[in-house]
């Protein structure tokens, strides 16, 4: 499932997840992250259980029975007042309830980086909200590169925050305020509409 390359020019479309990802899911997951998750996170993730995912597929020479799943985002609505950036949002609460996006996991194949499909898995429809935020293991720094050139901003270290094969490892709490948030749109717009087969 993790080819090292790939052989031809990829297309790439992006879909709500459908439970005939979950295998896939499950084995990039494995592949990528240190962190198992149970199977009943996949099972919500698949089914739309709360959780809100995106599936980045190839259809190259497939039809769309057949894609292959390459990427994908999985992501959480989170009532601000709850979150951990709350402190560090500009916002009047006694207006309205705003909510958040908390991305849970986020993962491209690797025959399949560089292809600008991270971005776009971050790209969703969340423009009105006030921002995304997630948390990234202290030592990834592929991803920290990546949230980095992404305009998320670096709020805070979270000492021990995961405990994974007996060991504890720091986080780093990643946020992209958005309207109303602490800071307005990146001048870059890299926030458009997802693209859809």
């Amino acid at each position: 499932m993790l080819d090292k390359k790939i052989t031809h020019r990829p297309t790439i479309t992006y879909r709500p997840m459908r439970p005939t990802d979950l295998q896939a899911l499950q084995q990039i997951h494995a592949g990528l992250f240190p962190i198992r998750y149970e199977l009943e996170f996949f099972l919500n993730v698949v089914n739309g259980h709360g959780i809100v995912s995106w599936a980045a597929v190839d259809i190259s020479g497939c039809d769309d029975r057949m894609d292959r799943l390459v990427g994908f985002v999985t992501t959480r609505l989170v009532p601000a007042k709850e979150s951990e950036i709350a402190d560090s949002l500009r916002y009047d609460s006694s207006r309205s309830e705003k909510t958040l996006v908390y991305i849970l996991t986020l993962g491209v194949v690797e025959a399949y980086r560089n292809l600008r499909i991270g971005s776009h898995q971050v790209c969703v429809e969340y423009s009105h909200l006030p921002g995304v935020y997630l948390h990234v293991i202290d030592y990834n720094n592929p991803a920290i590169l990546f949230y980095r050139k992404m305009l998320f901003k670096l709020v805070r270290r979270l000492p021990s925050f995961y405990y994974i094969q007996g060991r504890h490892f720091d986080s780093y709490l990643f946020v992209y305020y958005l309207n109303g948030g602490q800071s307005t749109c990146s001048p870059l717009g890299w926030w458009p509409r997802w693209h859809r087969c």
